[in-house]
């Protein structure tokens, strides 16, 4: 739903238009169809540009979620390898499974958390 912006154009808006039609007959037909057209190529253009930009907005950070999924992914694999060999000598499995689990539980909802962007 468009804004309540200045180009905005409103049932009053086109009504009156019809009604000043009316009003000052077919002499002035061609400049009221030309500033109603004005108007509405206005319009289309402020919301086209809209779109963009949000579409825009919307790649723009879908990019940079991937760039940090990435590096997520590197940092948590490269915390993994010395939490997994301090674990492994020591023969605490549970805690091994636990600090994995953590670490794929991270990873995940950052991943999770990167796809509700609209």
């Amino acid at each position: 739903m468009p804004g309540r912006g200045e180009e905005e154009l409103e049932r009053s808006e086109i009504e009156a238009v019809l009604e000043t039609r009316r009003e000052l007959g077919a002499s002035y037909d061609a400049a009221l169809v030309d500033a109603f057209a004005d108007r509405i190529e206005r319009a289309v253009a402020k919301r086209t540009a809209e779109a963009s930009m949000s579409r825009d907005w919307r790649r723009f950070h879908a990019d940079r979620a991937g760039k940090r999924q990435l590096a997520l992914g590197i940092v948590s694999t490269v915390a993994a390898i010395p939490i997994s060999i301090t674990l492994g000598l020591t023969d605490n499995l549970a805690a091994l499974l636990v600090s994995w689990a953590g670490i794929v539980g991270i990873n995940a909802a950052h991943a999770l958390q990167g796809r509700n962007i609209r």
